[in-house]
């Protein structure tokens, strides 16, 4: 069960609800645990998500770290704005062939018009997987 900020825009978290955090965070299997602008945390499991030799797909690894920098901006933004990526560096010091990933998203930088985070990806033994750098721009609603 994902737990949100109580001042968070509703229309946001009806937007999460309803469409799962989208459509490949839906098809990977990416739930959204906890979420907030400074602090957010998803799993996402390993089975059908690796490469041909049975391996977490590094670009798995990638798209919940984006999941989660993308909507942990998007808090951040607040009503009215959005989030849009414009740099994201992944690297991967371990693999895993089972079982769930868990990512934990830590804001970096929170500013007026950027937002920076930094997304780490572990195993279920605790152990670090891959660290992500996300930066999203925040722009006006037209």
């Amino acid at each position: 069960m994902t737990t949100f900020p109580e001042d968070l825009d509703p229309t946001l978290v009806e937007r999460l609800v309803s469409s799962g955090g989208g459509a490949l965070a839906k098809k990977m299997g990416i739930e959204f645990l906890e979420l907030s602008a400074s602090h957010s945390v998803a799993t996402m499991p390993v089975e059908g998500n690796t490469q041909v030799v049975g391996l977490l797909h590094g670009g798995a690894h990638v798209v919940l770290a984006e999941s989660l920098g993308s909507v942990s901006s998007a808090i951040h933004a607040g009503p009215g704005r959005y989030a849009v990526g414009i740099e994201i560096n992944a690297s991967h010091s371990r693999s895993v062939t089972s079982g769930i990933v868990t990512a934990t998203c830590t804001a970096l930088s929170l500013g007026r018009t950027l937002a920076t985070h930094e997304i780490v990806i572990r195993d279920e033994a605790g152990t670090r997987l891959s660290t992500v750098r996300m930066t999203n721009m925040l722009l006006e609603q037209r």
